[in-house]
């Protein structure tokens, strides 16, 4: 049920939550759905430096008390104490007076993104803005907010050394996986006839926003409520189903088919690790598909992915044995699904000509900067069919009627 894609380069997630059940389904031809809506979570300890890849999350309840922000000026290196209020651009209170630091999630990531391109972010590798209780502790005192993040505090103080009490946080989205998976009916069956597909490794719930407890309720409606029905009914109405010999084609092709990729990755024997080649595909990704995209820097990084990959395969060293359990093994089978699911990812994106919650392309967006969505053009689901790597896939729309809420522009101004 796992359907993460860990195809970024900064994630919360571990490379074993990842796309490969998902992906090589629909390499046998089940639909993959809505893959260019991302969900990012704001609130992430920064990376130290390039040989970091996994950002620790940090709960988003700090930002019900913390204030976020970053220097006016460009290229301030003092440290956060040390810079006056009358320097200090709070941006989100700043631009959204109403909702300041409760913004969504979304919002919060992409200014966060925007000030630090803007160079005005903070820490070792400019990648991050405060994240700042000075305020809330001389408002409500050391220990109410002890009892509120004390926990989160003394996390962040082991993993950094600095203590939160003292200074402020500093905080930088992490893109964690796309809200697309495999296309589902209501039955929670695919287009292929008894696969089934539960949980996050289906599109079904997220549509373009996924909210925190989301992941959570879409694993137990599924399991508890849908899944005890729809798959007895279909079991039920094929009552001719067996056990399948291992003899039979489908399992015979299945094991050539494993045997043959294995047997590729080893004969490469090229000169570079398989973790450089997920480094360079998640740069892109968070540079030109992470938190907001345009139609150049979609364009740019699919003929990118498209390089990554023909490089992978010309130079990629997988190490150890073949026979035994070998990690790498296992990692260059996910980076090379990353490399082929990426460029469906991207292929969304680009042919997604709005902006839509987890989904923010900057050629649409209202004067204020908000997502500016397209409902008359775009209101479907879009089902992508594979037609074979480096191929464009076929699109197939699934309209989406809207019969009791009325569809509404966002603003948190």
């Amino acid at each position: 049920t796992g359907g993460y894609s860990n195809v970024f380069f900064l994630s919360t997630n571990a490379m074993y939550c990842n796309v490969t059940a998902a992906w090589r389904a629909h390499k046998t031809g089940a639909y993959f759905a809505n893959p260019c809506y991302t969900q990012i979570h704001p609130t992430c300890i920064p990376q130290h430096g390039e040989h970091q890849s996994k950002l620790t999350l940090m709960s988003e309840s700090l930002r019900n008390d913390g204030r976020v922000w970053v220097p006016s000026t460009k290229g301030d290196t003092r440290r956060g104490n040390e810079v006056p209020d009358n320097e200090r651009d709070y941006y989100l209170e700043r631009k959204y007076p109403t909702f300041g630091n409760m913004v969504p999630r979304d919002v919060a990531s992409r200014n966060a993104k925007y000030a630090c391109d803007e160079g005005r972010g903070v820490g070792a590798t400019g990648r991050a803005v405060y994240l700042d209780f000075r305020d809330a502790i001389q408002r409500d005192g050391h220990d109410t907010i002890s009892q509120k993040y004390g926990n989160l505090f003394q996390m962040y103080e082991k993993i950094t050394g600095e203590n939160p009490y003292q200074v402020p946080m500093k905080i930088y989205p992490a893109p964690h996986y796309t809200m697309g998976g495999l296309w589902v009916d209501y039955n929670l069956m695919s287009n292929l006839p008894g696969l089934f597909v539960v949980g996050e490794a289906n599109f079904s719930d997220h549509g373009a926003n996924r909210l925190g407890a989301s992941a959570l309720m879409q694993g137990l409606a599924d399991g508890y409520f849908v899944l005890p029905y729809t798959l007895a009914g279909y079991l039920g109405s094929h009552k001719d189903l067996g056990p399948v010999a291992e003899t039979h084609s489908a399992c015979t092709d299945a094991v050539a088919a494993a045997k043959g990729r294995v047997d590729s990755l080893f004969a490469v024997k090229g000169s570079r690790t398989v973790d450089s080649f997920h480094r360079d595909l998640g740069e892109v990704m968070l540079d030109k598909v992470g938190m907001s995209r345009d139609a150049e820097g979609l364009n740019f990084t699919i003929n990118k992915i498209r390089e990554i990959r023909e490089a992978f395969w010309q130079d990629v060293r997988v190490t150890g044995d073949a026979n035994y359990l070998n990690p790498e093994l296992e990692k260059a089978g996910r980076v090379a699904d990353f490399l082929e699911f990426a460029e469906t990812m991207a292929t969304d994106a680009l042919e997604r000509n709005e902006s839509c919650g987890g989904h923010f392309r900057e050629e649409y967006q209202t004067e204020e900067g908000e997502a500016d969505r397209d409902d008359e053009n775009f209101t479907h689901a879009s089902a992508w069919e594979f037609t074979g790597v480096g191929n464009k896939p076929t699109l197939h729309k699934e309209p989406l009627p809207f019969e009791f809420v009325e569809l509404k522009k966002r603003s948190y101004k």
